[in-house]
């Protein structure tokens, strides 16, 4: 183990190392198969601990990996025989009413930011839980329920302070180093440590959502039924298609709990009366169970977080098109899912906002109208192959209308090819001389990294 006393004369939180009692709890991370042993866990207090953790990293040649929410499928938020940069206790938010903005640390989550600006009628896209991190959620882009009408989370950035490989502490905006806050619109924790974001906030005085159920059975017309609806709903409304093993809950008839069905999830930011009237089409078909109902939109993020303490695999595509034999495969995919189970087999419009600002920002393919995402959570080990090859089924499957580009804050660690698939070449070449300029060693390497290239010389 590398000494830790010149570290610990400097910092103001505190260390973990494995052999302290809280090691074990700071360490668990979302996906309970990831087994990775950080040597040191650093529980910052401040900017000043995150410099300090990093030199010290740098000075021993360790490894460092950034946590924030700790979501990361692929456990990005640890790094074996590593220091983890722990953001958590840096989890202020301050909303500014008039301004209509919020300056949030970089360890808060969603449920932090969304409480705190709740009592002002105010929201922006965030997770679509509460408990993942505002960080790695928004500098991956930022997928969420509000997001037709708001945009990504990425979208309402209006500044991110961070400290770089170096020590550095940079601002990036639209004035300040303009390339850098164009890269963190999409591409990840690869340029530094994000200590606070400023985000622009929306109204939202009201919000409301309709869930409803069918048997697996009923899947394919709920889901068609589905498709249609968004073809003309307004951008106020969100939500997906998603089969999922029937919960447990005073809502659900007998006969669907613990069995696979397929449910219609539409989030609205309005009231449940314009909302029943809009669903009006789907609530046609009769659903088994059927909730409709106003909610402050905080307390729904919290109702819907997805359980700790499973084994998870999560993998996506985006589809060009969603036509009826597009329609048949993803419902007769969803046989293979794991149920029971926590696992969803989840169909996500986007349009709207996100489609309005795909050209700005380095995301490839923002304009896709859907993303088929299998979000596998389960328990027993055994079913580790299970679970992936229903992922990989539902990708192979919906081959003939995907575009090759993917929402990489959906998936694991799928190769490199991925990562440029998520970009497009040419913003993965601008990406990775941005990457050069801020991080030339690669010291932050464990999030869909992009290697540092120097643009080519042209004569």
């Amino acid at each position: 183990m590398t000494d830790l006393g010149s570290l610990h004369d400097a910092f103001s939180g505190t260390l973990l190392t494995p052999h302290d009692e809280a090691y074990e709890g700071a360490r668990a991370v979302f996906n309970s198969a990831v087994e990775t042993r950080p040597a040191v866990i650093a529980q910052c207090e401040n900017t000043a601990d995150v410099r300090e953790a990093l030199a010290f990293a740098q000075r021993a040649g360790m490894p460092v990996a950034v946590r924030s929410g700790g979501h990361s499928v692929a456990g990005a938020s640890l790094v074996q025989d590593g220091l983890v940069l722990d953001m958590r206790r840096m989890n202020a938010v301050s909303i500014s009413p008039d301004a209509r903005s919020a300056v949030v640390g970089g360890g808060a989550t969603w449920s932090a930011f969304d409480r705190a600006a709740q009592p002002f009628g105010a929201a922006t896209t965030g997770g679509r839980v509460s408990t993942t991190g505002v960080a790695g959620l928004t500098l991956g882009g930022g997928s969420g329920w509000l997001e037709r009408k708001c945009g990504l989370a990425c979208d309402n950035l209006l500044a991110v302070d961070l400290v770089l490989a170096d020590g550095r502490m940079v601002t990036a905006s639209e004035t300040e180093h303009p390339d850098l806050f164009w890269a963190l619109h999409g591409g990840g924790g690869n340029f530094g440590v994000a200590t606070s974001f400023t985000f622009r906030l929306h109204p939202l005085p009201e919000f409301s959502f309709a869930l409803m159920l069918w048997p697996a059975e009923d899947g394919e017309a709920a889901t068609r039924a589905y498709r249609d609806f968004v073809d003309t709903a307004p951008d106020e409304t969100g939500g997906g298609a998603i089969y999922l093993t029937g919960p447990p809950e005073d809502f659900v008839p007998a006969e669907l709990v613990g069995k696979l069905c397929c449910g219609v999830l539409v989030t609205y930011m309005g009231n449940a009366a314009e909302l029943e009237s809009l669903i009006a089409p789907l609530a046609a078909l009769e659903p088994r169970a059927l909730v409709l109902t106003d909610i402050p939109y905080a307390d729904l993020q919290s109702m819907l977080d997805d359980p700790p303490g499973f084994r998870n695999y999560w993998s996506a595509e985006y589809l060009r098109s969603l036509p009826d034999e597009a329609v048949h495969e993803f419902c007769a995919a969803a046989e293979k899912m794991i149920s029971p189970s926590p696992s969803q087999h989840a169909l996500l419009p986007w349009g709207g906002a996100v489609a309005r600002n795909a050209a700005e920002w380095p995301m490839a393919n923002r304009d896709t109208p859907w993303i088929a995402h299998p979000l596998g959570l389960w328990e027993d080990p055994a079913d580790d192959q299970r679970a992936r090859d229903w992922a990989h089924h539902l990708r192979d499957v919906l081959a003939p209308w995907t575009t090759g580009a993917v929402y990489l804050n959906f998936i694991g660690d799928e190769g490199a090819d991925r990562v440029v698939a998520g970009y497009g070449r040419e913003n993965y070449d601008r990406l990775a001389a941005i990457k050069a300029e801020f991080d030339p060693g690669n010291a932050f390497n464990l999030w869909h990294n992009i290697v540092p290239a120097k643009p080519a010389v042209t004569t």
